[in-house]
């Protein structure tokens, strides 16, 4: 999975479907969800995974009203189409993706 700063962050979610973890080094559900997206990212040819670390890029973090730490958004081709806060068990991410994509 790929780390987007601030600069990188409008073109990445630009095209397609990106799911973006906001994560911090410090936050523990976000160091447990980090495999799980990882083997999502592996699995799905129609997704893209990222994950933008909210000390390292504040000015995205902002931007997207980010507030707590994991916060997964979903982007088709620029627009947010479904957000969630917290980890989630895979089966549940898969759950809740499924429709949007």
């Amino acid at each position: 999975m790929r780390t987007l700063t601030d600069d990188e962050f409008t073109e990445a979610v630009g095209t397609g479907n990106v799911l973006v973890e906001f994560r911090a080094d410090w936050c523990g559900p976000c160091r447990m969800l980090e495999p799980v997206l990882a083997e999502i990212d592996r699995e799905r040819d129609d997704l893209t995974v990222v994950k933008v670390d909210t000390d390292a890029s504040p000015r995205t973090a902002r931007d997207q009203q980010i507030m707590s730490a994991p916060t997964l958004q979903l982007y088709k081709d620029g627009e947010l189409v479904a957000q969630t806060v917290g980890a989630r068990p895979k089966i549940h991410l898969l759950a809740w993706l499924e429709p949007h994509l």
